[in-house]
């Protein structure tokens, strides 16, 4: 029986919990916990989530997919890899067991696609998501850029799981995103979101690009999303690369959008960034009166800057 590992952590709100650190050995249950409390400006804010590591890599092939420096030391790289039904399920019960009374979320995209097990017998959605039904404490949360959304048709209830869609304006997806078309990741969350299944959609990583009509494009994203169906919470991530990400990128076109060394990486630089967010922000205020908006993996400054309170981020990870 795997053992149940708690840990003190500080919140954004100044208190304190005992949460959930890892289940077992961490291959499987683990929490993100590589970004410290933000004590200065500069400092990124992104909230402690449960990961759900059942499976590695991705089947889609984004120039700047972080896993491809992130998996860079196994022998198959950032090759799609689920791991054992068994050892998913038991380190689930036994979450599922814990003393812990904390609602969370469990981030199945964080370090494979989660929809990228459809293939598999029985598909990684009828395996879990019946799983997650008998607890009510725990939600799963289906990151993707799939579309292969026909098995999760099928599955009731489903009231214990959120999906959310990874979307980019088309200029950049067609550049430098290798999977299927956003228009039929909208399609897809369309679908999802009438079946009624919480949907959510990150548009992530933002490219001032093409440069004179990224505008544009990013508003007509938008304007798609809500002409189809009206997300949860969006949440909104600019362009950044690890060196170990540029590293093994074949296509390294993008990086040269990357002039801002920061403590997460390069990055577009503050002011151009800033005004990318500032952008879709002020168009969903103001073309879809939705403010349900968060920053993904951005300083204290960059909240600030906005006018959004980092302290109540209500980002994709969370609850």
């Amino acid at each position: 029986m795997p053992k149940v590992h708690v840990h003190e952590y500080q919140m954004f709100s100044g208190t304190r919990k005992t949460l959930i650190k890892q289940i077992g050995d961490g291959s499987i249950i683990k929490r993100f916990d590589m970004t410290p409390l933000p004590k200065t400006a500069y400092d990124i804010v992104c909230p402690h989530f449960l990961e759900l590591k059942w499976a590695l890599g991705c089947p889609f092939d984004c120039a700047w997919c972080y896993l491809k420096g992130s998996l860079r030391h196994y022998p198959r790289g950032k090759s799609f890899t689920p791991k054992p039904y068994s050892k998913i399920r038991a380190h689930l019960m036994q979450l599922f067991r814990s003393l812990s009374s904390e609602p969370e979320v469990l981030n199945a995209g964080e370090v494979a696609d989660a929809l990228g097990g459809e293939h598999l017998r029985p598909p990684f959605s009828k395996f879990t998501i019946p799983l997650f039904q008998k607890q009510d404490r725990f939600k799963l949360l289906l990151l993707t850029k799939s579309n292969a959304v026909n098995n999760l048709l099928d599955i009731n209830p489903h009231a214990r799981v959120i999906v959310s869609f990874s979307l980019n304006a088309e200029p950049v997806a067609e550049r430098w995103e290798h999977a299927p078309s956003v228009r039929s990741r909208i399609e897809a969350a369309k679908r999802v979101f009438e079946a009624g299944y919480e949907t959510r959609i990150r548009i992530d990583p933002i490219v001032p690009y093409p440069q004179d009509e990224w505008q544009r494009h990013y508003k007509e994203l938008v304007d798609n999303v809500f002409s189809e169906f009206f997300p949860s919470r969006i949440t909104l991530g600019s362009l950044r690369g690890l060196q170990s990400t540029i590293n093994e990128a074949q296509d390294k076109s993008w990086v040269d959008y990357l002039t801002e060394p920061s403590n997460w990486g390069r990055r577009i630089p503050f002011d151009l960034r800033r005004e990318t967010f500032a952008t879709i922000i002020d168009h969903l205020q103001k073309r879809h009166n939705y403010d349900s908006v968060a920053l993904c993996k951005e300083p204290v400054l960059m909240w600030d800057s906005l006018g959004m309170d980092w302290r109540k981020c209500n980002c994709n990870c969370m609850w």
